[in-house]
């Protein structure tokens, strides 16, 4: 019997890979030009959930990080590249700022889940992290026998 190869892209995952993709890009192409004081704040904050981050000069940290979500955002986009390969790469990142906020002081109230008026901003992306984990549980294009 002839079976049609899996398809990386369906509609139905569209508007997850559209929206995380675009942020992400957004996100990594307002990076590129990221002045030394700020990539020293974000990699502070970085090294809450990944310390060997430190390891790093400032400037590196920033220009990895530009370019991590430039090339995560365009492979959300990109149709052909498999959801549960993009789906994996979003929750790990996805998953480290998530990290991140729950590690980073003055983020979250007391019980060390619910957002300060500091932490909403970091907050926000379990939104990502959700979506990755939608992409990456994704039962696929397959077909009852």
């Amino acid at each position: 019997m002839f079976r049609s190869p899996p398809v990386a892209f369906a509609l139905r995952r569209l508007p997850l890979r559209l929206a995380s993709g675009a942020y992400l890009l957004n996100s990594g192409v307002g990076k590129l030009d990221l002045d030394a004081e700020s990539a020293k704040g974000l990699q502070a904050m970085a090294v809450n959930a990944i310390p060997q981050l430190g390891d790093l000069d400032a400037a590196q940290f920033g220009k990895y990080l530009a370019a991590g979500e430039i090339a995560l955002g365009a492979a959300l986009l990109a149709p052909f590249l498999p959801s549960r390969l993009v789906g994996l790469g979003l929750t790990a990142f996805a998953g480290g700022l998530f990290t991140m906020y729950l590690r980073t002081p003055g983020m979250t109230e007391a019980d060390g889940i619910r957002p300060t008026q500091q932490g909403v901003a970091l907050a926000k992306d379990v939104f990502l992290l959700a979506i990755g984990l939608a992409l990456l549980l994704d039962g696929g294009n397959k077909r009852k026998a």
